[in-house]
């Protein structure tokens, strides 16, 4: 059972919300050093919370908090609601215009290891990164960004509440990304309880934050321990936005693999050892890479500085890999890349692919063929998008997918609203499961 929850955001206060594009921010995974450096420099901006400086530490991070509550620079809404949050963008070569509809709730923080796991994961996560953000949840108590899950629901009962709601928004801003951002709340309970009741006989697919999560996960499995829980303690609960998995609206964008560093690299060697694995063809212009791709199984371009290549697999080399996982993941565009170019042609072990210094991820083309004709990668592997009925059939399956599978566009903004899981903070005057 999926237990969503309404919560008392908190904001920032009415006058400081006059300028509330200049506070938002990037998520910490996404935000160039160029952008930290800028944000930092104002001083109430959200990055303050989010992407600490790396001298601070988290006692440093809840003093903050503490002062910009002591000051009013943030303030706790009075009652509890819904914050719906629509983002409306456009694509590359595409016409439509994109709504993302959403919105942000506390969700119970429910160990996905478990076979009646609530939320499924499709992503790994590094173990360093979790325990440094387990300590800062632990000082703060604050869910400073939410992670973004997937409910699937065709018959899309919900979205007319929020429309509804779209029609008196609290912000309404451009970020970083060209996207518009428009922040509105519920407060109805009436109308709460239907979005209680409709997500609580699903199971969660989470989208992009699975640090953030497992943090919460860990911090929770401490607290039950330390002093056990009557399960409405907020420790038990983490903030997300919760998209339908079902809308057109939902873009899943490739992110293409760099490589550089590789001791010793010769092109001719490298792709005598993709022939016996694929079909191989040089095209003329670059640019059209993409399109060649796309909508091919296990295809993919390679981009060096002054060639270019599209690769397609052998059907019957499938048959050759020797990783053990299940068909449903063997057969992915990406356990193929992994596999058979960058372990077999390049000779890095799928277990070292994870933390190799070699390979990096960028989701920008352009941004590749410049850094391949720059000499600033080896070359790049472009791929394609990931379907969303792929991302559903191997959570469920109880398996993975390779690393960097997806990005789900656009990323979520920080600094609309934060949400505490302090008792005296978090406490509903009702019980919606009662």
């Amino acid at each position: 059972m999926a237990k969503i929850l309404p919560f008392r955001a908190w904001r920032y206060n009415k006058e400081l919300s006059r300028t509330i594009d200049e506070l938002t921010s990037p998520l910490f995974d996404v935000i160039s050093e160029k952008q930290r450096d800028a944000l930092y420099a104002i001083p109430y901006n959200s990055i303050h919370l989010s992407v600490p400086l790396n001298s601070e530490s988290p006692l440093e991070a809840r003093h903050t908090i503490t002062q910009w509550k002591e000051k009013g620079i943030i303030e706790q809404d009075p009652i509890p609601g819904i914050y719906v949050y629509y983002q409306h963008f456009a694509l590359p070569g595409s016409d439509k215009n994109y709504v993302r509809k959403g919105f942000v709730s506390f969700i119970e923080a429910t160990d996905w290891g478990k076979p009646d796991s609530v939320i499924l994961r499709h992503e790994n996560t590094i173990p360093h990164s979790v325990a440094d953000r387990v300590e800062v949840l632990k000082a703060t108590e604050l869910n400073v960004s939410p992670t973004h899950g997937l409910y699937f629901d065709p018959d899309f009962e919900l979205e007319q509440y929020m429309d509804e709601s779209q029609l008196n928004p609290i912000y309404e801003t451009e970020d970083y990304q060209g996207v518009k951002d428009v922040l509105s709340v519920i407060h109805d309970r009436n109308i709460i309880q239907k979005f209680i009741d409709k997500l609580g006989p699903e199971k969660i697919i989470l989208a992009d934050g699975h640090h953030r999560l497992e943090s919460s996960i860990q911090y929770r499995q401490e607290m039950v321990e330390k002093q056990g829980s009557g399960g409405h303690e907020g420790f038990n609960f983490h903030l997300m936005y919760l998209t339908n998995g079902e809308a057109d609206d939902l873009r899943i964008l490739p992110t293409h693999r760099l490589i550089n560093g590789i001791n010793d690299f010769s092109r001719e060697e490298f792709m005598k050892k993709l022939e016996p694995y694929f079909f191989i063809r040089p095209i003329e212009n670059p640019y059209d890479i993409t399109e060649i791709i796309l909508g091919k199984q296990w295809a993919f371009g390679l981009l060096f500085k002054d060639e270019t290549f599209k690769v397609r697999l052998k059907p019957e080399a499938l048959d050759a890999m020797e990783w053990n996982f299940p068909e449903v993941v063997k057969r992915l565009d990406l356990t193929v890349m992994h596999y058979f170019i960058i372990e077999k042609a390049l000779g890095i072990k799928g277990k070292d692919q994870r933390k190799s210094r070699n390979i990096s991820f960028e989701r920008n083309f352009a941004t590749c063929l410049s850094k391949t004709i720059r000499n600033e990668a080896q070359f790049a592997i472009i791929t394609k998008e990931i379907s969303m009925d792929t991302v559903r059939e191997v959570c469920h399956s109880g398996y993975t997918l390779p690393q960097k599978s997806t990005y789900f566009y656009p990323k979520v903004i920080c600094g609309y609203l934060f949400g505490s899981i302090k008792d005296d903070e978090f406490t509903l005057p009702f019980n919606p499961w009662e």
